[in-house]
């Protein structure tokens, strides 16, 4: 009994056995995505982002934390191109996206698609952060504001094809000044595509030098109504405008960005048409009906082929193309930020091998010892050159000497005492008178000058 007991064991134990599962990582990985496409889409994550960094790709990848945890997120270039605000560092967000798997480092983070603040409204916040954006690339600085030409012939608006704000201005223009041409691009104000709408029209009567001042009108709202003018988009556009640009949004105390971009700021549609223009009785009043009718029809024509697209599922499956290019990006960044650490590293060594080589090359550099070779013949030189005038020194004080005891020998100061020299026509010195005889010629030579003479007669010694 107590042996089957044993054998029954053993088949339990080689039954386990032959459960066990084993994966390789790339399956385990792939595994656990499938759990996170089933249990974890489109989740709303709240906490404060830290370690923001923006990748060369236009990607960014940061971490959000609470006071216990973090878990890394990516928000790819195609979703931070519609945030209304840029993530950055000690910022509270909620976050919505998908929990997914990066399968090179094997670590799940969220795929953000969606971005709002906490604690601060998020318009508000986009709006002082491209205003401090652009304020810094010079686009509200007042040198590069246009004057608007004093009599405009030609203008044009970009507003609503239907609002009280293009009747306005018409009727103000019409009463102000006749003959003018004004040509309307109708255009979305706010909501989905006023965006495009509004940038198109800018661009329009840019591109195509018709009119001499482009007028962007629209009438009051709240932030949310006006937000299309704080779009950097528009900003850009107006920016790059040839034609001076005057902002008409709004009431007089709504700012938006347009304002600060543009050449000159209407407090009022109305008063942005008197600016315009100066005072004349009647308005031809031409608008360009055919032009607003065929933007109807090829919005409406948008508008049909955008659901047809939807329901073909056209619109998944370019999300997941997306995804899958976006998951390779990431891959990407992480190969060029190694390959930037590893260039870097390498750098840092090559310089410290070229000071090393730099300092040992000082030390036996040539032009040194030249240097102290040059120094020490100086030094040479100077000791020579005063051993030398000592020698010359000594030597003119002995002359001196020598000089004056010659002077007291010699003969001059014997003559000068009185004596003279005689000598005979031979010159031979007559040294007692016993060697000349009488009528013999002599010379006398005294201390200054000589004599010539003719002995009479010789005495003996006296």
């Amino acid at each position: 009994m107590a042996a089957r007991t044993e054998t029954d064991k053993g088949q339990l134990k080689l039954s386990l056995e032959a459960a066990r599962k084993v994966f390789r990582v790339s399956e385990l990985n792939t595994a656990v995505q499938e759990v996170f496409q089933a249990a974890f889409r489109n989740i709303w994550v709240v906490g404060e982002i830290s370690g923001c960094r923006l990748a060369p790709s236009g990607h960014h990848y940061f971490s959000l934390k609470d006071g216990e945890s973090q878990i890394r997120c990516a928000l790819f270039r195609g979703a931070a191109r519609f945030a209304r605000f840029k993530p950055q560092d000690g910022l509270a967000v909620m976050a919505r996206g998908n929990l997914e798997v990066y399968e090179a480092r094997g670590e799940y983070q969220l795929i953000v698609e969606l971005l709002e603040p906490q604690g601060a409204g998020a318009l508000q916040l986009a709006f002082e952060q491209l205003k401090r954006k652009l304020a810094e690339e010079g686009l509200f600085e007042q040198s590069r504001k246009r004057a608007l030409p004093a009599l405009p012939r030609r203008i044009g608006i970009v507003s609503s094809a239907g609002g009280a704000v293009i009747r306005d201005m018409l009727h103000v223009l019409e009463r102000r000044f006749q003959g003018l041409h004004v040509r309307l691009f109708p255009a979305q104000m706010q909501g989905e595509g006023s965006i495009e709408q509004v940038c198109r029209g800018i661009e329009f009567f840019s591109a195509s030098e018709w009119a001499e001042v482009t007028i962007v009108a629209r009438g009051g709202g709240s932030l949310e109504d006006l937000w299309t003018f704080n779009e950097e988009a528009v900003a850009r556009a107006i920016a790059a405008s040839k034609t001076p640009v005057i902002s008409a949004i709004g009431h007089e105390t709504d700012f938006t960005i347009a304002d600060f971009v543009a050449d000159y700021r209407a407090p009022t549609p109305s008063a942005a048409a008197e600016i315009v223009i100066c005072t004349r009785e009647s308005l031809l009043e031409q608008i360009a009906a055919c032009r607003t009718k065929a933007l109807q029809a090829i919005r409406y024509r948008l508008v049909a082929c955008s659901r047809d697209l939807h329901q073909r599922g056209t619109e998944r499956a370019a999300a997941v193309v997306h995804r899958a290019v976006a998951r390779r990006a990431q891959r990407v960044d992480d190969w060029e930020y190694q390959l930037r650490q590893a260039a870097q590293r390498m750098l840092e060594a090559q310089r410290r091998r070229a000071s090393e080589l730099a300092r040992r090359l000082q030390a036996t550099d040539l032009r040194l010892r030249f240097a102290r070779n040059r120094h020490r013949e100086e030094l040479l030189r100077g000791r020579l050159l005063k051993s030398v005038e000592a020698q010359l020194w000594r030597a003119r004080r002995g002359q001196e000497g020598l000089q004056a005891r010659l002077e007291q020998l010699s003969p001059l100061a014997v003559l000068g005492r009185g004596y003279a020299i005689v000598s005979d026509s031979e010159k031979r010195i007559l040294r007692s008178a016993g060697e000349t005889a009488a009528g013999e010629r002599i010379h006398v030579r005294l201390h200054e000058g000589g004599l010539e003479a003719t002995v009479e007669g010789t005495r003996g010694d006296s």
